[in-house]
């Protein structure tokens, strides 16, 4: 075979797949979409999906179906679509559960990083680390400074093992070699009380959950995780601006397919994903809530989870955490 049939033959098995992606944008969707939510109803990565949900079947012509999954950390939902076909019509709700499980656990049914296709990451919250009042420290330094100088007398609320609450503290233990104490409880509720009551002394918590204790002086906020500072506690500065750069954790939440889903199926659920949270009404909704509004590609939302897959790691490891075993 001559070079010109060479290449002419390359070409058109390098066009084969992109035509194949091309007919299945074409013919997709052909029956309703299930949008799965590892987490129960009423939660945010659900009230987030269903806003989604709502505005995509508008935009479709087909329902797209919320399903709740609950279980696990997060981990029977998302194995049920990893196992699902990859044709765009099982998504996933995915948060920031994803990437540190992946990180804590022992044993996963499914690969975190291989099983999935990132679709977009539509929003990402941050958390506020707050201490009683009793605590003498009003920022991240003077609270780095009390830690070493009474190593082990620090401890730390969150809302269970492995959850971000956990660890953005064990990150910040971690970047200032400080010995704090981690005590675990059945969510962010009863953790506040002990935190409110001065049973331990610091929490990093979701910026909703602990906004009227803020207000009311219950509190008293010494950082957000984010990199940037948020709208709605514009004074209250970012770890990273206090001495540790690079510091960033947020609740985040995004979409994901099962791996093998055709690109121009991913690409056009983030296209429309992105139009829903941008959406003025909604919009101004999540940003009342303490939300960003990320809405990024599939490109750039997986080199967004390739970078906290390495931290949780990094994190996981220093710490000596690891859960399931």
């Amino acid at each position: 075979m001559n070079r010109r049939a060479l290449i002419a033959l390359g070409a058109g098995g390098l066009a084969l797949p992109a035509l194949r992606s091309v007919r299945a944008n074409e013919s997709w969707p052909t029956r309703s979409i299930r949008l799965v939510v590892p987490f129960p109803p009423g939660s945010a990565s659900d009230t987030l999906a269903r806003i989604v949900a709502a505005r995509m079947t508008e935009a479709l012509g087909q329902p797209m179906v919320v399903e709740n999954r609950p279980g696990a950390g997060g981990t029977i939902g998302t194995d049920a679509v990893a196992k699902a076909a990859p044709d765009g019509h099982t998504l996933l709700l995915a948060t920031a559960a994803h990437t540190i499980t992946a990180a804590t656990y022992a044993k996963l049914p499914f690969d975190a990083k291989a099983d999935f296709s990132p679709i977009t990451r539509l929003i990402a919250t941050p958390l506020v680390l707050s201490v009683h009042p009793s605590v003498e420290a009003r920022n991240v330094q003077e609270l780095v400074a009390l830690a070493r100088r009474t190593p082990g007398s620090i401890s730390f609320a969150s809302s269970g093992n492995g959850t971000s609450h956990q660890m953005a503290s064990e990150f910040l233990k971690s970047q200032a070699r400080i010995d704090i104490q981690h005590v675990p409880y059945r969510g962010s509720a009863p953790a506040q009380t002990d935190l409110l009551a001065g049973r331990v002394q610091m929490m990093f918590d979701n910026i909703v959950a602990v906004m009227g204790h803020l207000r009311a002086d219950r509190l008293r906020p010494i950082a957000v995780s984010t990199a940037e500072r948020s709208p709605i506690l514009p004074d209250v500065p970012t770890v990273a601006e206090q001495g540790f750069p690079g510091f960033e954790v947020s609740a985040w939440f995004g979409l994901m397919a099962p791996k093998g889903t055709p690109a121009a199926i991913t690409e056009r659920v983030a296209a429309l994903a992105r139009e829903a949270v941008r959406e003025p009404t909604i919009a101004a909704r999540l940003a009342a809530e303490g939300a960003f509004i990320v809405a990024d590609s599939p490109a750039e939302f997986q080199q967004f989870l390739t970078a906290d897959f390495a931290k949780w790691e990094t994190v996981a490891r220093d710490g000596n955490i690891r859960l399931g075993d």
